[in-house]
Order: structure tokens, then C-alpha cells, then sequence
């Protein structure tokens, strides 16, 4: 018999500078059209999401730019270039929804992780809203705070 219990995801990597630059709300999950060297490189070293961001063309059709994505070491000819645009896979629905939200309220879409769900690979995009500096300030103080109440406990 097979269990049909949901695994949990597998962390590749998060984008821990969107969570200090950025005011998160919506959420999406989409796919991503990797490289068989790409998935092979994300397996064995991983991604990084650090300065990427989506970028959503004329067509309708949304892009992770500027995710690092390290050659493969036994790729040859056929291996990637890392910093190449990559094809997010979301409904026509999603995307003119973030779309809209955009245009109205002025928001940015970042990536804020990346991880294995089974055998694929989705990336989680949040629309964002940018930080001022005294937020940023605000996020550093509830930090120490809190270090300073494990660290004490």
C-alpha cells in the first residue's frame, strides 16, 4: 500500500533580503521551466534568490530574472548560463490578477523562496510593497529583541 500523506516541502533557498526590504501580502506558488542542468545543479548546490525579481512581459507571460543558478560541474557543452531568465508557470487568472494589483496599488512582485514539491520545483512569489527606512529599523529592534529573550531564557 502507498501513503498518500503530503510530504513536506524541501527548502532550496529563501530570499531572506525580500523579507527585510519588503512588506509581503499575496502569495502564489508557481513552476518553473528549468534545464535538465539546471535541475541537476539546483539538487546538488542550490539557487540563489538574492537579487532576483519577476518580471511579467507584454504576452502575459511571467519571468524569474537574475536567480543564480550554478553551472553544472559535468554539464560540458550543454550546461546553462546562470543568470538566464526563467519561465514561471502560472494561470492567465494569476497573473492578470497580480497585474492588476500592480497597476492599482502600486506593488512589485519579488520570489521569496524556492523549494522541491515532490519532484518538481515551485518557486513562492509574494507582492510586495517596499520598506522605508524606519520599518527597516523597526524589523532590526523586534530582532534583538527577541535574541536578547532566547539568549536570557
Amino acid at each position: 500500500m502507498t501513503n498518500d500523506k503530503k510530504q513536506p516541502n524541501k527548502l532550496i533557498s529563501s530570499n531572506k533580503k525580500a523579507h527585510f526590504d519588503y512588506l509581503l501580502f499575496d502569495k502564489f506558488e508557481a513552476g518553473i521551466a528549468l534545464l535538465g542542468t539546471e535541475i541537476k545543479s539546483i539538487r546538488k548546490n542550490g539557487a540563489n534568490l538574492k537579487d532576483s525579481y519577476i518580471r511579467i512581459s507584454d504576452n502575459l507571460e511571467a519571468y524569474l530574472v537574475n536567480c543564480h543558478i550554478s553551472p553544472y560541474q559535468f554539464g560540458n557543452i550543454y550546461n546553462h548560463e546562470p543568470l538566464r531568465e526563467r519561465k514561471l508557470l502560472l494561470n492567465k487568472k494569476e497573473i492578470l490578477k497580480i497585474l492588476n494589483k500592480i497597476k492599482q496599488e502600486k506593488y512589485t512582485i519579488v520570489p521569496t523562496q524556492m523549494y522541491f514539491s515532490s519532484r518538481w520545483v515551485k518557486v513562492e512569489i509574494a507582492l510586495a510593497k517596499g520598506k522605508k527606512l524606519y520599518d527597516k529599523r523597526e524589523s532590526i529592534k523586534k530582532k534583538d529583541i527577541e535574541r536578547d529573550i532566547k539568549r536570557h531564557s
